[in-house]
């Protein structure tokens, strides 16, 4: 079983965009920003544990980051990962009904 400290770090925050909130409305998944070290097994877990909802799948995707330009010198953003999380029938997360 995942530690509960584990549980806190593999999640970082929802990513919003079109394509999350697209994806949201018609296949009921909801798109995080994970740990880069980061499994299925353990993003399934945390979700389950910390939304108290049932989770159908994972999918996990590795962001590269973007190399940007700050006047004549280059940088690049830090790579992240991301977690497409399918929920069960019936099931529901709500990130702006925190009071």
């Amino acid at each position: 079983m995942i530690r509960e400290e584990r549980i806190l770090k593999v999640i970082r925050a929802p990513h919003v965009s079109e394509k999350s909130t697209l994806v949201a409305e018609k296949f009921n998944t909801v798109v995080l920003k994970i740990a880069t070290d980061a499994t299925k097994a353990e993003v399934k877990a945390a979700v389950e544990k910390l939304f108290e909802v049932e989770v159908d799948a994972v999918r996990t995707v590795n962001v590269k980051g973007k190399t940007k330009r700050h006047g004549a010198r280059t940088g690049r953003r830090s790579d992240w990962k991301k977690a497409y999380v399918t929920l069960k029938a019936g099931q529901a997360i709500d990130f702006g009904g925190a009071e």
